[in-house]
């Protein structure tokens, strides 16, 4: 699968630009607050729905304006895919695929993996839950769509018992018979979410795992372990013990989302003990295990977005990315960088078609020696 084209209008700093791109590698320059990012976040917009960045749609448009524009030509499994994604203040956003408009977001995901290597991934290994079950929540929608509708179904049911708790504590009083219709579909797919989390994580481990060993040389051993409250016994009963608490705290604190994902390093916690380049490590195999797991499930290459991360890598975890690049194991590359000549330095010695963009006024410029 690869990007043939972008076309950006009105997108954030770009008033309107038109990009052509290799089937390989793609390398954009520019100072920081170019806009190189924006351009990765665009293209996971035509992949994902979304921005990678900012939750609002309205913070993608240009100052001063009222819609944005992206639009990309795609090829999967040897057939074309066009996708074009339209945002209007005050409006939903649209997106449809070749020419026809999709009736629920939802449906296009999956349809274009994609894999974004980010500067704010550590967020994963230092904060909080949400953070991990993000990310595995993103990776198994990828690769699932009967999981996501399990997510959206759950996260409709959690938002209206809030909101009716949030009413009982203002009211004070509580009606277990109103509470009865949400809590039953939220503990039937709790356990359904749960089953599913802990499935893919038995799959995606051993991924995890064997890129570990390549880029630590084997020193230490790590582990994922699935986290939830699902695991207690009489799961059902808890959830219903819980509903004191709930009233007091005005929102449901007993749940599949709260799980989380603990990451240990030879057993012990990684955001406790772990040094910054074992940090390094691990993040970087889950991203790996992440693109090849999704090469396995989906039967093509996703797109690899690395944004800005040679500044944050050590000569040893970027050799271990360009080796495969090197090996053709990966795909479609994009790279942002604010220092073109150590892009090109790594990239010289790799047989792979390389385009390079200078990013510089809100104008995209190809390299003419590409």
């Amino acid at each position: 699968m690869h990007l043939k084209n972008l076309e950006l209008i009105q997108f954030k700093n770009y008033p309107k630009v038109q990009v052509e791109f290799s089937e390989e590698v793609n390398c954009f320059f520019g100072e920081n607050g170019a806009g190189k990012t924006n351009l990765l976040d665009a293209i996971h917009y035509l992949c994902l729905t979304r921005s990678a960045l900012l939750p609002l749609d309205s913070y993608h448009v240009m100052h001063g304006k009222e819609f944005f524009t992206i639009k990309g030509d795609f090829e999967s499994h040897q057939q074309p895919l066009s996708v074009n994604c339209v945002f209007e203040s005050s409006k939903k956003k649209r997106i449809s695929l070749n020419g026809k408009p999709y009736q629920r977001l939802s449906e296009h995901i999956g349809l274009l993996p994609l894999v974004l290597i980010a500067p704010d991934d550590t967020l994963m290994i230092n904060g909080g839950s949400e953070e991990r079950r993000k990310f595995f929540d993103g990776m198994i929608s990828q690769t699932d769509s009967h999981y996501l509708q399990l997510l959206i179904r759950y996260q409709h049911y959690l938002k209206q018992r809030n909101a009716l708790l949030k009413r009982f504590a203002e009211e004070k009083r509580t009606d277990k018979a109103q509470l009865l219709p949400y809590d039953t579909q939220l503990v039937s797919l709790s356990q359904a979410i749960f089953e599913k989390r802990a499935a893919f994580l038995t799959e995606f481990f051993p991924y995890f795992a064997d890129h570990y060993r390549a880029i630590s040389g084997e020193k230490e051993s790590v582990s994922i372990s699935h986290e939830s409250q699902v695991r207690k016994d009489n799961f059902s009963q808890s959830f219903a013990q819980s509903l004191e608490r709930d009233v007091l705290l005005k929102r449901t604190h007993f749940g599949i989302h709260k799980d989380d994902y603990l990451f240990r390093l030879d057993k012990h916690p990684l955001k406790k003990f772990g040094s910054q380049g074992q940090k390094k490590s691990f993040l970087i195999s889950l991203k790996l295990a992440q693109f090849f797991i999704f090469k396995m499930i989906k039967g093509t290459k996703p797109l690899l977005l690395l944004d800005d991360i040679f500044d944050k890598l050590d000569d040893r975890r970027i050799f271990h990315l360009m080796d495969r690049v090197a090996r053709k194991e990966f795909g479609q590359l994009f790279i942002t960088d604010a220092r073109p000549e150590r892009s090109k330095e790594i990239l010289r010695n790799i047989q792979a078609d390389t385009r390079y963009f200078t990013i510089k006024n809100n104008r995209i410029l190809a390299d003419e020696s590409n």
